[in-house]
């Protein structure tokens, strides 16, 4: 048995704390060491190199990586991304969410029912992950089981850890009909997918790296014997850990967007009501909730207090999704009411929709429009709860604090090496930016300009599980 001992300057948010104790749980070593079992991958140790165990500190039988000043911080989990978009940011729908869906995104996601082309997109999805950092993703998923073999197979090969699932519309426009199934396809084929690759990618003493959801789309695309079939499917499969994700409360246009929508269709007094099994005319209970804590409903932009309460209650999360909501015209979601809920927060890169792959730039997007909301409303979120919210609260988010998130001893090393100098605006930002004399201070100022500039060529080395994922290649290097 051998041991890493990675050494370089070390920020990560320690223990289980709510966001909005990120400021006092934020960890910042300039000399640290972070130290992991080569088998599991799990850590050993995480504090200032001058207090690395003997055992450790021998050079025999062990690997040291020194880093120099270069950071290491957790790797980014992305709570809602979208692999059939790959090809699809910034493409321009003249309109809002539903016009968007039906002019740019729908017939862009038909494409990968092209094994040749879903295969291509499979790969380039996967090391774009790579190259921003985003060591644990919730993916929604292809229609085309294919695709997602695709998808999986990729991911595993990368090392990465990745929850996705075949996105379910069985109702639609005309510009979605290549996307559709039969209400019995759509059970069949979920189905065939957790059994194929639930729970699968266990390398060796290391725990698995993929697992499955159940994704229907959003409400609009499914009907209500699709929701009664899926509650039946989840009751069934929840207890093997398998996770529901889709879409809640992004667009609030009047009358014709997407809340309205869902309301007056299916005669509901709540959007969220439709996935907690009350989708019957009314609100009456017609089959089983998908709430719970291995959920993550996107967006949740306009939520009722009655749906945070109900959110909070099931342990179900968010994926927020700033940069997505500003592309969408979708509104702001209000931090301050949406935190003091209970509910856990996440974020969210909602590529294509989000034209930013790199979480720390939806971390911008998260502090610039929420110190912008009207009145008392505005918050200025601090560093520690931008790096909270890309790391340890996806992890959270995922069920799965106990097993990355942050450098607890105990847990698998998941970690970025970041190299300013590899992108020189950033590093003159961190060099010669205005500190203050406080040192506390000084230490927040440092680690928002490193979230607020950092770029994808100063992020040099990718690690999941403890074991370095090649940026170029995507391959895990043993």
């Amino acid at each position: 048995m051998s041991t890493h001992v990675h050494l370089g300057h070390i920020i990560h948010i320690a223990g289980r704390p709510a966001v909005g104790e990120a400021a006092a749980a934020l960890v910042d070593i300039p000399q640290g060491a972070l130290a992991y079992d080569d088998e599991t991958g799990v850590i050993e140790f995480c504090g200032p190199r001058t207090e690395l165990p003997t055992r450790l500190t021998d050079p025999a039988g062990h690997d040291v990586h020194d880093h120099g000043s270069a950071y290491i911080i957790p790797g980014f989990v992305d709570a809602h991304i979208h692999f059939p978009q790959t090809y699809s940011l910034d493409a321009y729908g003249g309109g809002q969410l539903l016009e968007w869906l039906n002019t740019c995104i729908f017939p862009a996601e038909a494409r990968l029912a092209d094994v040749g082309f879903a295969e291509m997109a499979a790969r380039d999805f996967t090391a774009r992950r790579v190259s921003t950092g985003t060591t644990a993703a919730m993916v929604f998923g292809s229609a085309f089981p294919d695709a997602q073999d695709a998808l999986f197979a990729e991911s595993l090969k990368a090392g990465l850890r990745t929850v996705s699932g075949r996105g379910i519309q069985t109702v639609g426009p005309e510009s979605a009909a290549p996307l559709l199934t039969s209400e019995a396809d759509a059970i069949a084929l979920t189905r065939a997918e957790i059994e194929t690759w639930h729970g699968k990618g266990e390398r060796g003493k290391r725990s698995a790296l993929l697992h499955t959801a159940i994704v229907p789309r959003f409400t609009l695309s499914v009907t209500t014997q699709t929701l009664t079939e899926l509650g039946e499917l989840y009751g069934e499969v929840a207890g093997s850990g398998v996770y529901v994700h889709t879409h809640l409360n992004e667009n609030n246009r009047p009358g014709t967007g997407e809340i309205d929508t869902v309301k007056k269709l299916f005669e509901v007094d709540s959007y969220l009501d439709t996935y907690d099994g009350n989708f019957l005319p009314g609100s009456a209970t017609g089959g089983k909730s998908l709430l719970g804590r291995r959920t993550v409903l996107a967006h949740a932009v306009h939520c009722t207090d009655a749906e945070l309460a109900r959110m909070a209650a099931t342990g179900t999360s968010i994926a927020h999704c700033p940069t997505s909501q500003l592309f969408l015209g979708s509104g702001t979601m209000p931090w301050l009411r949406t935190v003091a809920s209970g509910v856990t927060v996440a974020a969210g890169t909602d590529c294509g929709a989000g034209d930013e792959w790199l979480i720390s730039r939806v971390l911008s997007d998260a502090f610039k429009v929420h110190i912008s909301e009207p009145g008392e409303a505005g918050y200025s979120m601090h560093p520690a709860e931008l790096l909270f919210t890309g790391t340890l609260a996806g992890a959270r988010a995922l069920d799965a604090e106990d097993r990355f998130g942050n450098f607890d001893v105990g847990k698998e090393a998941d970690f970025l090496v970041i190299e300013p100098d590899r992108w020189p605006p950033l590093a003159k930002s961190l060099n010669l930016g205005i500190r203050s004399d406080d040192a506390e201070l000084a230490r927040d100022q440092e680690l928002f300009t490193l979230l607020m500039g950092l770029r994808e060529p100063a992020i040099a080395e990718v690690y999941v599980q403890g074991r370095h994922v090649d940026a170029d290649t995507s391959t895990v290097v043993e």
